[in-house]
């Protein structure tokens, strides 16, 4: 890595944990919020939180494309400003309308960030170095979430709307701090990306949805990723949580002693899983966390089902939020970075989206699917989960089989270069290995 691409690194790595932060002063508080502290009633905070997910699945599909002929920094500081207007609107949103306007705001600036930033990872980095990008970005991002979430914790006063006017007014004022941050990186024209850097948007011109549902490798990775996210993140604030209260008599407050556990693994053993992972097979790394994610849910079982003392079956549930921020620290490092690798070089963006889309759509299925099991149908939610973490297994090894070796072993990679080995789509025939044997240009500075 060049110390250009070092330091953009470092700016974009910067810019993404204090936009965290600013997320976890009001993520946890936001149906509280709306429901109690605006006196707005729990429909009404439902409305809120299901604008702010469909705003996302809104703009998603338009992201990639803009990214790709615009180029992911200007995208990412509209999407800033953007988000910073929606945190301060529903800082001041005392009425329905303006609360389900703010959310949908806020929810579409915020889902444009993840493929920007993503794409800025990439353009900053190589073969060698992006998967340690990724996991320090996943790192810093659930510090920045949990440190947020600790002190805003400290500020609120359910009495006192003020107090959470004033959590609103952080978050806007971190999404502007990241806006202009990123103005300040320098975004490097290496040699793995010169030809993903576009000028005029002509070099997106000739990809499209047609041509990613072409590449059966990426498609392949979609439905492992909205599994995945289905099977976790679509569970935690809502079918896990209703099953815990409900099958194994969690008191409210432990659940945020389990969610501080999953954070708190990740924080502790991001760096010591990501030397154990940089060098074996991603396919079979997704692989383990299925297995591992199985036997989370099996622990989850013993909690409601185990007829155990509360204590048991308290230490049982706060094990299975920690054993899923093992598996989160395990796919940090692996499948973001995987779908840049699969990505050809002037649709970089677009792929980053419509992984991003996957995800977006398996949070807003996995609660309503889970959160009814997980409140009256207790023995069927753990069956089912346990199911759906065996098939991420499944689908992982199948996936492996549709990747070139440098593509799920990128320390297999001979040259500096992102190109070394990727699989185009050419139609229903799947993909096929190309390699790159081209010399690598001197890398040279490009502003923005």
């Amino acid at each position: 890595m060049t110390r250009e691409m070092g330091a953009a690194l470092r700016r974009i790595q910067l810019g993404s944990a204090l936009s965290a932060f600013g997320l976890g002063f009001t993520v946890p508080y936001l149906y509280v919020y709306v429901a109690q502290v605006r006196d707005l009633g729990a429909g009404t905070a439902g409305v809120v939180l299901a604008a702010f997910a469909m705003a996302a699945l809104a703009v998603l599909p338009f992201t990639g494309r803009a990214i790709d002929r615009r180029g992911p920094l200007p995208v990412l500081v509209v999407a800033s400003v953007l988000a910073s207007v929606g945190a301060a609107a529903l800082g001041f949103a005392s009425s329905v309308p303006a609360a389900v306007l703010a959310a949908a705001v806020l929810g579409a600036g915020t889902a444009v960030m993840q493929p920007a930033l993503a794409t800025m990872l990439v353009w900053c980095s190589s073969t060698a170095t992006r998967t340690r990008a990724f996991a320090m970005q996943f790192f810093l991002q659930n510090l920045g979430l949990g440190l947020g979430g600790l002190v805003g914790g400290q500020l609120v006063d359910v009495d006192r709307p003020a107090s959470f006017t004033m959590l609103f007014l952080i978050e806007a004022a971190m999404f502007v701090v990241l806006g202009v941050v990123v103005t300040t990186v320098r975004m490097p024209r290496t040699a793995s990306l010169g030809g993903a850097r576009p000028s005029d948007g002509a070099a997106a011109k000739g990809g499209g949805l047609r041509a990613l549902l072409s590449h059966r490798a990426m498609v392949q990775l979609c439905v492992l990723g909205f599994v995945l996210f289905f099977a976790c993140y679509g569970q935690f604030e809502s079918g896990l949580a209703a099953y815990g209260t409900e099958a194994a008599g969690i008191q409210p407050s432990t659940l945020g002693f389990a969610l501080a556990a999953n954070t708190a693994v990740i924080v502790v053993a991001q760096f010591v899983v990501l030397r154990l992972v940089e060098r074996r097979r991603r396919s079979r790394v997704i692989a383990a966390v299925g297995l591992i994610w199985a036997f989370a849910w099996i622990v989850a079982g013993y909690a409601g089902l185990g007829h155990g003392s509360q204590t048991m079956a308290t230490a049982a549930f706060i094990s299975t939020y920690a054993l899923f921020g093992l598996g989160e620290a395990m796919l940090s490092p692996t499948v973001a970075p995987l779908v840049a690798d699969l990505a050809p070089e002037s649709m970089v963006g677009q792929y980053n989206s419509a992984f991003a889309l996957c995800k977006q759509l398996a949070l807003a299925v996995g609660p309503a699917v889970g959160g009814p099991m997980g409140a009256s149908l207790h023995g069927p939610y753990i069956v089912t989960f346990v199911l759906f973490s065996l098939g991420i297994t499944v689908l992982a090894l199948r996936l492996g089989r549709r990747l070139t070796p440098v593509q799920d072993q990128p320390s297999l990679a001979a040259l500096p270069s992102r190109v070394v080995a990727v699989s185009l789509p050419e139609g229903a025939d799947g993909a096929t290995p190309v390699k790159n044997t081209a010399a690598a240009p001197a890398p040279a500075s490009a502003g923005h």
